[in-house]
């Protein structure tokens, strides 16, 4: 593992992954292979998501969120394990706590055929008849990340000298998930759980993660060193991360680092957060078995051989999603 301990994030151009530049090429595919393997996080820029879009989507979130809670249960599907619809605040955990986060949001996935559907074992979509730009917003821009999430793979599998292409047939129609967060605001602090926070301390299920730029300043992740540093991304940036089963996947040499959401400052608590997050998931059927060519005398074999669908269920039985 890199020894690069990161002030802040890298940032990369996708532009330079996609052009047909070999040099540029190579490049960002070193930059993003060394930063996953230290710090876990990138910022990326020109990643397809328009002025337009971004403001439609975070325009149609807030009008959701500012429904009466009544009619948000509305969306809420029992049995599901928050798969899709609404999740109501408080109810999702970080792994090992039993605190619930100070949020609430909305699950977006593929959408596909009812065959398709079927066919995979996904749960349908279910969008707000309340607010119909939500539908439209979160499904274009659900395609623009999972484009983008492919491209950042394909270097990806570069890097590990994999051929390009390595995950391109395990995440089309993959289980991925665009989820619109609305971080409450706080009223009366003394309301709310001891030691509650607005996001504790995990790490992602996914094999990446795309971050859309958030409203409020909040997210940090943990350095190699043990120190939190705050993650921000200029407005035409992205933040890419890796999950924990890309971390399985590669036995640990691309690593899914810590991270949280903290509480705002006290003079701050009436403000409300919104974020983005787009988890990149491949099919359930993907064989999540370390990579033989990232096992060695210096880095043995660190996890049990698991499917990506046996791991997706079990880590939501964990963060209090399903029972």
């Amino acid at each position: 593992m890199s020894d690069i301990l990161y002030d802040r994030i890298p940032a990369i151009d996708l532009d330079d992954f996609t052009a047909d530049d070999p040099r540029r090429k190579q490049n960002f595919v070193q930059t993003l292979g060394n930063a996953f393997n230290s710090i876990g996080f990138v910022a990326v820029k020109n990643h397809g998501l328009s002025d337009a879009l971004t403001e439609s989507l975070y325009r149609s979130v807030k009008q959701f969120f500012a429904l009466p809670e009544a009619t948000k249960l509305n969306y809420q599907i029992a049995n599901s394990g928050g798969q899709r619809g609404y999740t109501a605040r408080g109810k999702e955990h970080a792994k090992g706590r039993k605190v619930g986060d100070l949020k609430e949001f909305y699950h977006v996935g593929q959408e596909i055929s009812g065959i398709d559907v079927a066919r995979l074992g996904y749960p349908q979509n279910i969008f707000p008849q309340e607010v119909p730009e939500f539908k439209t917003a979160t499904v274009a821009a659900y395609k623009t990340l999972e484009e983008a999430g492919r491209q950042v793979l394909r270097a990806i599998a570069l890097y590990l000298e994999l051929d390009e292409f390595y995950f391109d047939p395990w995440v089309r129609f993959g289980n991925s998930i665009l989820r619109p967060i609305h971080y409450f605001p706080i009223a009366n602090p003394q309301d709310i759980p001891t030691d509650a926070v607005r996001a504790a301390e995990h790490g992602d299920i996914n094999l990446i993660t795309l971050l859309m730029g958030a409203s409020a300043e909040g997210l940090q992740i943990l350095r190699q060193d043990g120190k939190w540093i705050p993650v921000t991304a200029l407005p035409n940036q992205i933040v890419v991360n890796v999950g924990d089963m890309l971390e399985r996947l590669t036995n640990k040499k691309l690593r899914s680092t810590i991270h949280r959401v903290v509480n705002p400052s006290a003079e701050s608590w009436n403000t409300p957060r919104y974020s983005i997050p787009f988890f990149l998931h491949p099919v359930s059927q993907m064989d999540l078995t370390c990579l033989s060519s990232c096992i060695d005398e210096q880095h043995p074999k660190q996890f049990a051989d698991i499917t990506a669908g046996e791991f997706l269920t079990q880590r939501l039985r964990e963060i209090g999603l399903l029972e």
